[in-house]
């Protein structure tokens, strides 16, 4: 079955080339476009599609808000952010809203698609440039602990929930229950002095610790 695709972008221009670039690959299918927010919750409600590819800069709620409303009334979809915003303060919260790619509106289509590709395949999507501004911005907090400092399962599943990964797959993957990788997640906010798991996935850009870039 193709990837379903609902695509927002208050620019009609944008709209239909991304329809078009996104209907020239084999696996993904476009079901629909949204031009603010408001239209893009109900079309979300609606389709229910596998990804989303929402704008941050929209006329009535602005692109994080609708991210975040739209894992309540489209749980099941994953959301890329394209945007024109850059600054590691937009990034950061687009990742806490619950998007799971972002890429930059000058990006190559080849990296929108991959994007698309990859958080519906279940991964986390950050392009190069992305990623070590992402890194940037998670200044001092948590630095003073290094990775060394942490135990082997801690390192590895702060990489696999940095590469994207849910903690019922960690749990399958590393023959866990779903309740031990959630307390192994707790402890490692701890430690490092981190509240969320975007700021988990931050202090792995930062530290080589994950595959994104």
């Amino acid at each position: 079955m193709p990837i379903t695709v609902l695509i927002v972008d208050d620019h009609a221009v944008v709209r239909e080339g991304l329809m078009r670039l996104l209907a020239s690959h084999p696996d993904l299918q476009p079901v629909g476009s949204a031009s603010n927010g408001a239209e893009a919750l109900e079309m979300g409600r609606q389709l229910q599609p596998d990804v989303v590819v929402l704008d941050i800069s929209l006329p009535d709620i602005d692109g994080i808000e609708t991210a975040g409303r739209l894992k309540v009334a489209a749980p099941d979809s994953a959301i890329v952010m394209l945007s024109m915003h850059t600054g590691p303060d937009y990034i950061i919260r687009a990742l806490e809203a619950g998007a799971r790619g972002y890429v930059p509106k000058e990006a190559a289509s080849e990296e929108i698609i991959d994007a698309v590709l990859s958080v519906a395949a279940g991964q986390r999507f950050l392009g190069p440039k992305v990623a070590a501004l992402v890194a940037e911005g998670l200044g001092t907090r948590g630095a003073h602990l290094r990775p060394d400092a942490l135990s082997g399962r801690e390192l590895e599943i702060l990489r696999l929930v940095a590469d994207g990964h849910t903690s019922l797959a960690i749990g399958e993957q590393l023959g866990l229950s779903q309740k031990t990788v959630d307390t192994y997640l707790s402890r490692l906010m701890q430690k490092l002095e981190i509240d969320s798991i975007a700021g988990l996935v931050k202090y792995a850009l930062q530290h080589g610790l994950t595959s994104l870039g």
